[in-house]
C-alpha cells in the first residue's frame, strides 16, 4: 500500500514540474504498464507485430509529453495510462488496415496472418467507446479503468467517486451497450 501512496505522490510531483519525481516513478510503474501491456496483446492475434516493451515505450512517451500532466493519483494515471495504450494499439491497427488497401503486394503467408488479424475488432471497440464517451462519459472511463486499466471495482469506485455496486451496473450497462454497437457495425 506504501507504493500507492508513494506513485501517488510522485504523480502529484511531477504534475508540478519536478524531472527527479518522474526519474523516480518510472521504475515504479513500469512493470504494473508492461503486464498491462502484456494482458491487451495476449486479446490480440498470435504473432502480433508489436511487443509488451514497445507498446510501453510508446504509452510512456505520449504520457511524458502530456503537459502539464493532471494526475488526481494512481488509478487515475494507470486509467489513462490504458487509454493511451489502447490508442497505441488502434494507430497501429489502423496503419495495418490503410497498408493493406494501399496496394502492397504481400505473400501468401502474409496475407493469411492479416484474415486471422483481429485489427478490425480493436478498431470497432474503439469507435464504439468513443460513442459511448459522448453518451456517458462515466461509463467510458469506468470501462477503461477497469477492462483497460487493471482497476479493480473497487479502485474504479474510488476513481470516479461513485460506490462499487454503481460501478457493477455501470459496467454491466456499457458491456451490453458496446456488444449492440458493434454487432450494429
Amino acid at each position: 500500500m506504501s507504493s500507492c501512496h508513494e506513485v501517488t505522490r510522485l504523480l502529484r510531483e511531477w504534475a508540478k514540474g519536478s524531472e527527479t519525481a518522474l526519474d523516480a516513478l518510472t521504475p515504479l510503474v513500469y512493470e504494473e504498464l508492461r503486464l498491462l501491456a502484456e494482458s491487451y496483446l495476449r486479446r490480440e492475434r498470435p504473432g502480433h507485430t508489436l511487443q509488451p516493451t514497445a507498446v510501453v515505450h510508446e504509452a510512456y512517451l505520449r504520457l511524458v509529453e502530456q503537459t502539464p500532466p493532471t494526475w488526481e493519483n494512481r488509478s487515475h494515471f494507470y486509467g489513462i495510462a490504458a487509454r493511451v495504450m489502447r490508442q497505441v494499439l488502434v494507430d497501429h491497427a489502423r496503419r495495418k488496415q490503410a497498408g493493406k488497401r494501399a496496394g502492397y503486394k504481400v505473400s501468401l503467408d502474409e496475407m493469411v496472418a492479416m484474415q486471422q488479424e483481429r485489427s478490425a475488432d480493436l478498431i470497432a471497440l474503439d469507435d464504439a467507446l468513443k460513442e459511448l464517451e459522448k453518451i456517458d462519459s462515466r461509463k467510458c472511463r469506468a470501462v477503461d479503468l477497469h477492462y483497460f486499466g487493471g482497476l479493480s471495482m473497487e479502485e474504479v469506485a474510488q476513481a470516479l467517486h461513485v460506490s462499487a455496486i454503481t460501478v457493477r451496473r455501470d459496467l454491466r450497462a456499457a458491456e451490453a451497450w458496446l456488444l449492440r454497437e458493434m454487432r450494429s457495425r
